[in-house]
């Protein structure tokens, strides 16, 4: 957004000096004002200089704010020296409030559409005394457009928040329980297979294994539908984003599919409740060979789990299942730890 908002103050530089060359109000046909072309060529140059700061990710922090103030500063320039029946600055105004709308909310799109108007109504005010009565209304026609703008711009982040939270549910979805129902119809056609050679009493086991699984992931999505229920319940524009934690894995086993698919499912489970609750900068997850079986080991630099908190059912009950042992580690690190021992297969 920022380069796009970048070529699009390129263009309007250019765009204006061509209008103000062939605008006979403003300094005569073929004609520009010698100041005013001064300001127009440095706010060219300015845009050029914003344009290849954004391209090399130089100043990215304190850029957009700093862009905004000038571009407002300009437009103030260049209504004091065209200021008349066909004056540009107020495409240069409502620019800045464009800009700001893409970038921040309705709030701060607000403050640059106040500033802009009180400046431009002083401008008026004290350096077109002669003919202000005709041009007062334009600082109230710039406010009612930032207005518009600002308001346009909020819905239209509310679209994007929407949109981006469906793709996040899909994925979710994707990731999570469609893969769970591909593991379970794999575990089904392996108890048909055990059916067909007359191994009842093995497909008994796989079934009540594959039962628990289930009842498992019905608990997850109700979990889950629970929670999307709570988050549509909240205040539409209080969103909160989780901090995305940096995680390094390492993994050295050698393990059956089924011992490597409870194995990923603990890894993935242990990553989403990472990422969700633990608040973390960085995570470590190492999956390594323990004697017959495999110890899994999970630590961050969060904020750890509060004194006398149970274990994370998703994964303490798979490791139930599986008679394998799983607890947290309390030491002098920060964050949480949690260890994980799986069985052989």
């Amino acid at each position: 957004m920022d380069l796009s908002i970048a070529r699009a103050r390129i263009a309007l530089s250019l765009a204006t000096l061509l209008a103000i060359y062939v605008d006979p109000a403003i300094g005569g046909l073929f004609v520009i004002d010698a100041r005013t072309l001064a300001i127009l060529l440095v706010y060219l140059a300015y845009g050029l200089l914003v344009h290849e700061a954004v391209r090399r990710n130089v100043l990215a922090a304190r850029l957009p704010a700093l862009s905004v103030t000038l571009d407002v500063l300009f437009a103030v320039l260049l209504a004091i020296f065209t200021e008349g029946h066909t004056s540009p600055a107020f495409a240069f105004f409502a620019f800045a409030i464009i800009a700001a709308s893409t970038r921040a909310g309705f709030r701060t799109t607000l403050a640059v559409t106040l500033s802009s108007v009180l400046l431009y109504f002083v401008l008026l005010t004290f350096l077109a005394r002669e003919t202000r009565d005709l041009y007062l209304m334009r600082p109230v026609y710039l406010a009612v457009t930032g207005y518009l703008i600002g308001f346009l711009g909020q819905q239209h982040a509310r679209q994007q928040a929407q949109i981006a939270e469906r793709h996040h549910i899909a994925r979710f979805l994707h990731d999570g329980y469609v893969q769970g129902l591909a593991g379970i119809n794999l575990r089904l056609e392996t108890a048909r297979e055990l059916l067909r050679r007359d191994q009842p009493a093995e497909a008994g086991d796989e079934l009540r294994d594959l039962q628990a699984e289930v009842t498992r992931e019905f608990d997850a999505v109700r979990m889950y539908i629970r929670t999307l229920a709570d988050a549509g319940a909240a205040t539409p524009h209080a969103v909160v984003v989780p901090r995305e934690p940096h995680f390094s894995v390492h993994a050295d086993f050698e393990a059956s599919g089924r011992m490597l698919e409870n194995v990923l499912q603990v890894i993935r489970e242990a990553t989403r409740n990472t990422r969700s609750h633990a608040g973390a900068r960085s995570a470590a997850i190492t999956a390594v060979a323990h004697g017959r079986g495999i110890r899994i080991t999970v630590d961050d630099d969060g904020v750890g789990f509060p004194g006398g908190a149970v274990l994370p059912w998703s994964i303490a009950s798979r490791i139930g299942e599986l008679g394998g042992r799983c607890g947290l580690i309390r030491d002098t690190r920060p964050g949480a730890h949690l260890e994980v021992e799986m069985p052989g297969a």
